[in-house]
């Protein structure tokens, strides 16, 4: 006789409860599941809401298909929320008159915006950001708005800046109650960090800022705060934070927390033991957790015991890394932890927008916790020795700083982590875990390991770790570690780079036809259109769409749309009549001038359509680019040499000045800078570029692959007391061979750090010629140097490349009088601190 299975009803299908059914059918294929969802969309991914403002569709955030739902079994009812819960008889009712018996029922109703009690919150042009539908209204709207506000200065506030800003409102405000951005992961340094980089981008911050109403004649019109400031705004989104769905569970009589949420014990059982809760709606030890990956192991407990099995829920780590708003942000175990209790470690870099902070026990043993701003990288690596307690190095700096002097990679501290190291929050999975699905399962890629562990399928957070444990792993097995490019070039950059060379390949769609997939990236365009500047030497202009944003234009792209110009000055040596040139362009265009930290002066504030004339002008001065904008040679900055200082050895300038003009335009797969003093006095801090060159009684130090920027490194010694050909035989050895084996966007130090035999095995190729290749890389430097052109200099005397430079698709190339550009701001205000 046929038994019936058992039902499990889930009542709701947002992220949570689509996990909790992607468990239970992967554990067991013994259940009747019926899911009912409010909205009329399958679930779709909302950690990643506001890229639908930067192109993705719906259909691009969806987590699965309806045929999903097909294939497992699965019944499922959109568009049609439960009404009533009869725990007597163990059904509940929705609103299409639907009328199903359960055997268990889960409530992963997760939560709503909460939407403070402001009069004139129902005016017109007041949204909350919460779903795709909010998402429409909101995108619909902003056409018609010039002054944009979110009131909430926390995660989900300002992922709705983000989102005004993508959508091209010209003035947008962010308004927080608390008096530092968010109040809840980082401190007030970090906060004041935050609100620096922010308010480069273009976002105006109010702190202890409450408002008391919104006016308005039937739409919004301003702000009315309770110190009787007043923001005048056309449109508002409310992010203020989340308020659990429990409402459902109140009018069956559930137990629910004094403020929200539905009590549930370790096993996620509510009041009643067949009804369990997850996600942002339950409320576990009086808390709400508000990330996905909590709610997610709330799922795989609740699957896990309504198989027969036995697990808690014991709380869960609320450490975070975010990118907002194009500013790395992240916090750890306890980041507010203070003296007496701990000893701090502090770096912090106001001129690079950089704070971090880690915490110690007094010992100096245990990492504690720490926040980290602008720059996150090692987020990862942080959090796994607060997490496993690993014993800190002598130095513990060097974990925010980096180990001066050319250590081990990531990838060989992350092997060293135990097999039970929780590496992929989101779905549980553990070190061992993903090495196992190496050896075990052939996973020797991303992609494969993501279908075969669902390691980094979440929030995407743990993937740098996973390339590491997976190359880390096929290394310890003797097999071959193949990084390719991107999923549509199933090479490295420097395969990619012999094809294009061997082949004499000179355009992109032919090597996507020869050696690659589908339509391409942005990862692997700008990778190959930066190869093939790199061995032909060809206007970077002429591979069309395929660079970076900024080499597009020969120029950078500043906040408000406008671009900066920076010619070079090599070695920072300039005449009288060419600073008089530059202040004449400057004050013609109405430019903003500043000296930058290379001996340059950048003028700020160019439109695209003056671009050509500006340029014209200084190359008539006898300025030429200075690739401020490209990866490629920014500067070679010098002191003043033996030609002025009285401790100068060698004539420092001359010698700046001649390796800048070799090397110009010289592309790479990362920005170079270069250094040359004269006396050991290093006035040029030429340790802390990719070469510097330091002057000694018999002639030349040579350093090589330093770093300065929120990773300070120094540069190490590759050759002592050269003569100035051997000196530049070297760089220009050192300088190819960087350029054929380095990965996409990898600076030198970095390079350095992960190649097998650092420093001993570069200076054997380089200075020892241990590999045989020493004159061709010299040849095909000498290539490169031969060939320079000035791009900026084509652009001018190019009619079909000039036509490019409009503000409008097929505008006239003269400036149109009729149109007239107002700045966002009428001047520069310096940030107080």
């Amino acid at each position: 006789m046929e038994t019936t299975k058992p039902t499990v009803v889930v009542i709701g299908n947002g992220m949570v409860g689509y996990k909790f059914c992607e468990k239970l059918v992967a554990k067991s294929k013994d259940f009747n599941v019926i899911v009912f969802g409010e909205e009329s969309r399958i679930a779709y991914d909302r950690v990643h809401l506001s890229e639908y403002f930067s192109g993705k569709t719906a259909d691009d955030l969806s987590l699965s298909s309806s045929d999903w739902y097909k294939e497992n079994g699965i019944t499922l009812y959109l568009g049609d929320p439960v009404q009533e819960i009869n725990r007597t008889a163990k059904t509940v009712h929705s609103l299409h008159g639907m009328a199903i018996q359960y055997d268990y029922l889960v409530l992963a109703t997760g939560s709503s915006a909460f939407v403070p009690n402001i009069p004139g919150v129902e005016k017109d042009g007041v949204f909350v950001y919460r779903t795709i539908e909010d998402l429409e209204l909101i995108q619909s709207y902003a056409g018609k708005a010039k002054r944009g506000a979110v009131i909430g200065g926390g995660l989900l506030g300002l992922e709705a800046a983000k989102a005004l800003l993508d959508l091209g409102i010209p003035e947008t405000h962010v308004v927080e109650f608390a008096p530092r951005l968010m109040p809840r992961q980082i401190d007030d340094v970090g906060s004041k960090m935050l609100q620096y980089k922010l308010s480069q981008l273009g976002l105006q911050i109010h702190l202890n800022k409450n408002t008391s109403s919104i006016e308005g004649n039937g739409k919004i019109e301003a702000l009315q705060f309770a110190d009787d400031s007043k923001l005048h705004v056309d449109m508002l989104v409310i992010s203020a934070g989340i308020r659990p769905r429990d409402e459902l569970a109140r009018l069956s009589g559930l137990e629910v927390g004094s403020r929200g949420g539905i009590l549930v014990n370790e096993k996620l059982q509510t009041s009643d033991a067949s009804i369990f809760a997850i996600g942002e709606c339950a409320l576990y030890n009086n808390m709400i957790y508000g990330l996905v990956a909590p709610g997610y192991d709330m799922a795989e407990v609740v699957a896990a015991n309504i198989c027969g099995g036995s697990k808690s829920f014991t709380g869960f780590d609320m450490s975070t890394k975010l990118k907002l708003i194009g500013v790395d942000v992240a916090s750890f175990g306890d980041p507010f932890i203070s003296e007496p209790e701990c000893r701090s470690v502090i770096f912090e870099d106001t001129h690079k927008g950089t704070y971090k902070r880690i915490n110690i026990t007094q010992d100096g043993k245990h990492l504690l916790g720490g926040i980290l701003i602008g720059d996150a990288s090692a987020y990862n690596m942080l959090l796994q020795t607060v997490n496993n307690k690993i014993v800190l190095p002598p130095d513990p700096e060097d974990l925010i700083l980096g180990s001066r002097g050319g250590a081990a990679s990531e990838g060989a501290g992350v092997m060293n982590l135990p097999d039970d190291a929780l590496i992929c929050s989101c779905e549980a999975v553990s070190k061992g875990a993903i090495c196992a699905a190496v050896t075990e399962q052939n996973a020797c890629t991303i992609d494969q390991m993501k279908k075969c562990t669902k390691a980094g399928t979440g929030c995407g957070g743990c993937v740098p770790m996973v390339k590491d444990l997976i190359a880390g792993t096929m290394k310890s097995q003797g097999l071959y570690v193949k990084n390719v490019i991107c999923e549509h070039f199933d090479y490295s950059r420097q395969e990619l780079f012999d094809l294009i060379k061997i082949n004499g390949i000179k355009t992109y769609d032919e090597t996507l036809n020869l050696y690659g997939k589908g339509d391409g990236c942005e990862v692997c365009k700008p990778a190959v259109a930066s190869i093939m500047a790199s061995l032909w030497n060809d206007m970077i202009l002429k591979q069309d769409t395929i660079q970076d944003s900024n080499d597009r234009y020969l120029a950078n792209i500043q906040k408000g749309g406008t671009y900066s110009v920076v010619p070079r000055i090599a070695g920072g040596e300039i005449t009288p009549e060419k600073l008089i040139a530059l202040g004449e362009v400057a004050k013609k265009y109405g430019l903003y001038t500043k000296i930058t930290g290379g001996q340059r002066i950048d003028m700020f504030g160019a439109h695209v359509s003056d671009l050509p004339k500006i340029w014209e002008e200084l190359i008539a001065a006898g300025f030429e680019s200075g690739h401020a904008y490209g990866k490629s040679l920014r500067t070679v900055k010098s002191c003043v040499g033996s030609t002025w200082c009285r401790f100068g050895l060698h004539d420092s300038v001359s010698f700046a000045i001649e390796i800048e003009e070799r090397y110009r335009g010289v592309r790479a797969p990362h920005k170079l800078k270069g250094g040359v003093s004269g006396c050991i006095r290093e006035c040029a801090e030429a340790q802390g570029k990719d070469f510097g060159i330091i002057a000694t009684e018999k002639g030349w130090n040579l350093y090589v692959c330093g770093n300065g920027g929120s990773k300070p490194q120094h540069a190490q010694l590759l050759a002592a007391d050269v003569d100035k050909e051997t000196c530049i035989k070297y760089l220009d050895r050192f300088l190819i061979f960087y350029i054929k084996t380095a990965d996409p966007l990898t600076r030198t130090a970095t390079w350095l750090n992960k190649m097998e035999g650092g420093m001993s095995y570069l200076k054997n190729v380089i200075v020892n010629n241990s590999l045989g290749i020493g004159a061709q890389l010299e040849a095909e430097m000498q290539y490169l140097v031969e060939t320079y052109k000035c791009e900026w200099k084509e652009v001018v005397e190019t009619p079909e490349l000039r036509k490019r430079f409009n503000h409008f698709v097929n505008a006239p190339v003269e400036k149109d009088p009729t149109v007239k550009f107002e700045s966002m701001r009428a001047q520069i205000k310096a940030v107080e601190w």
